[in-house]
C-alpha cells in the first residue's frame, strides 16, 4: 500500500539548497572579509570594519539562499528577493558574493513553475538584470570575475565591453530559464496527452456502458416477445378448447373430459414453455425449438380446422434461424385463432426453397376475419414483435387484409433466409 508523501517532504530538497548557498555565503564572507582591518568598498559603502562588512554580506548570502529555498515553492516571491539583492549591491555597495550565482536556480525555477505573470516578469527580469550588473556593478563583477578568468581581451575593448558583458550576463540567465520554459512546455503538453486520453477512456467506457444498456434492453424486448408469443397462443388455444366445450352434446361425458384434458395439457405446454424461456434466458442458452408440425397438430388438437400444405423438402437450419421460423408461425396462428372465424379452417402453407442455400421459406397463414376491414385497422404488439424478428435475420414480413367472394380475410406472410448450420 502507497502512503502519501508528507507535503514538507517534497520542499525539503529546496531548503536543503538554500541552506547550502546561505551557508557557503557566509563561509566566504568569514574567509575573504574577515582579516580585513578595514575594507574600502564603493562610493555607497565607503570605509567599513570587517564585523559590519561580514554583517552586510551575511544578509546578502541568507537572501540568495531564500531565493533559491523557494524557487519552486514561490517563484514570484524568489524573483522578488533577486531584486532586493540588486537593490542592496546597487544602494549599499556590499561586495558580490560568488554563490550569488545560484541565482541561475531562480531563472530557471521562475520559468518552470512561475504563474504567467511570473512568467513575464522574469523574461523581462533577465535582461534588465544584465543591464543592471553592467551599468551599475560592472566593478565587483570584474573584480569578481578577475580571480577566475583573464579578463585581457575583455580590458582591450575598452569601454565597448559593456554591451558583450551585457549580452553574456544575459546569457547566463537566459539558458536556464529557458532550460524550465522548455520543461514547463513539456509538461503541459504530456497533462493535455493525458486528459486527451483520459478523455478517450471515459468516452469508450459509456459507449461501453450504453452498448451494455442496449443490449440489456434488447434481451429484454426479445424476453417480452418470447414470452407473449408463447402465453398468447396456449391462452388462445385454452380459449379454442374452452369454447369448443359449449357445442359437446349434454349427454356426452367423455367428450368433456377429453376436452378439459386437451385444455390441462396446454396449460401445462404453455407453462412449460414459459419456464423454458425463462431458464434459458437467464442462463444465456438457446431454447429448444419444437419442429413446425408439432405446432400445427397442437392447433388441431385444439379444435380448431386446420388446413396444412408443404412443398418443398425441409431442411435442417441453424437454431436461431428455427426459434424465429417457429415464433412466426406460432404468433400467425394465435392472431388467425383470435380473430379468425371458428366456422372456417386456418390455411397454413409452407413453402420451402428449391436450389442453393441462400433462398427463403415462405410461410403463410390466412384466416376468414370475423369484421370487414376497417381504415383505422392498425398493427397490434404481436404483429410488430413478429416484424421486428423477421427483419433482424434479413426476411421481411407482409400482412394484407382482402376480401374473397365478399368475406373478408387476413393473410399474413413471411420469408425467412434458409442457411446452412454451421458444423
Amino acid at each position: 500500500m502507497n502512503v502519501p508523501r508528507p507535503a514538507w517532504q517534497d520542499w525539503l530538497p529546496d531548503a536543503a539548497a538554500g541552506l547550502i548557498v546561505a551557508a557557503l555565503g557566509l563561509v566566504i564572507a568569514i574567509l575573504n572579509y574577515g582579516p580585513y582591518d578595514e575594507y574600502a568598498g564603493p562610493a555607497p559603502l565607503g570605509m567599513v570594519t570587517p564585523a559590519r562588512l561580514v554583517a552586510l554580506l551575511a544578509v546578502v548570502a541568507v537572501v540568495t539562499g531564500a531565493a533559491v529555498g523557494v524557487s519552486r515553492l514561490a517563484p514570484g516571491a524568489a524573483l522578488a528577493l533577486v531584486w532586493a539583492l540588486a537593490a542592496i549591491h546597487v544602494v549599499v555597495g556590499v561586495p558580490i558574493l560568488p554563490t550569488e550565482l545560484a541565482i541561475a536556480v531562480v531563472a530557471f525555477g521562475t520559468a518552470r513553475w512561475g504563474n504567467t505573470t511570473v512568467v513575464w516578469l522574469s523574461a523581462l527580469s533577465v535582461p534588465a538584470g544584465a543591464a543592471v550588473a553592467v551599468l551599475f556593478l560592472a566593478p565587483e563583477i570584474r573584480r569578481l570575475l578577475s580571480g577566475f578568468l583573464d579578463l585581457s581581451a575583455l580590458q582591450a575593448l575598452g569601454e565597448t565591453w559593456q554591451p558583450f558583458a551585457a549580452l553574456i550576463g544575459a546569457a547566463l540567465l537566459g539558458v536556464p530559464w529557458m532550460a524550465g520554459m522548455v520543461l514547463r512546455v513539456a509538461a503541459r503538453a504530456r497533462t493535455t496527452v493525458d486528459l486527451a486520453s483520459a478523455d478517450v477512456a471515459r468516452a469508450e467506457a459509456d459507449r461501453a456502458q450504453a452498448r451494455q444498456i442496449a443490449r440489456l434492453r434488447e434481451d429484454q424486448a426479445q424476453l417480452a416477445r418470447e414470452v407473449h408469443d408463447v402465453v398468447g397462443h396456449s391462452l388462445a388455444v385454452i380459449l379454442a378448447q374452452a369454447e369448443s366445450g359449449q357445442y359437446l352434446p349434454d349427454g356426452d361425458p367423455a367428450a368433456l373430459k377429453t376436452t378439459l384434458a386437451n385444455i390441462a395439457t396446454s396449460a401445462r405446454t404453455s407453462l412449460q414453455s414459459v419456464r423454458q424461456v425463462l431458464t434459458a434466458t437467464q442462463e444465456g442458452l438457446a431454447a429448444s425449438t419444437p419442429d413446425l408440425d408439432s405446432l400445427i397438430e397442437g392447433l388441431r388438437t385444439s379444435g380448431h380446422g386446420v388446413v396444412s400444405t408443404q412443398t418443398g423438402t425441409p431442411r435442417t437450419m441453424p437454431p436461431e434461424l428455427d426459434l424465429i421460423a417457429f415464433r412466426t408461425l406460432q404468433e400467425m396462428v394465435t392472431n388467425a385463432m383470435k380473430h379468425g372465424r371458428r366456422d372456417h379452417p386456418i390455411t397454413v402453407e409452407r413453402r420451402w426453397p428449391d436450389g442453393d442455400w441462400e433462398a427463403t421459406l415462405r410461410i403463410s397463414v390466412s384466416n376468414a376475419a370475423l369484421a370487414p376491414h376497417r381504415a383505422d385497422w392498425t398493427a397490434g404488439q404481436g404483429l410488430t414483435g413478429m416484424r421486428q424478428r423477421v427483419e433482424s435475420v434479413g426476411g421481411r414480413l407482409d400482412v394484407d387484409r382482402h376480401e374473397v367472394a365478399g368475406e373478408p380475410r387476413f393473410t399474413a406472410t413471411a420469408w425467412i433466409p434458409v442457411r446452412e448450420p454451421l458444423s
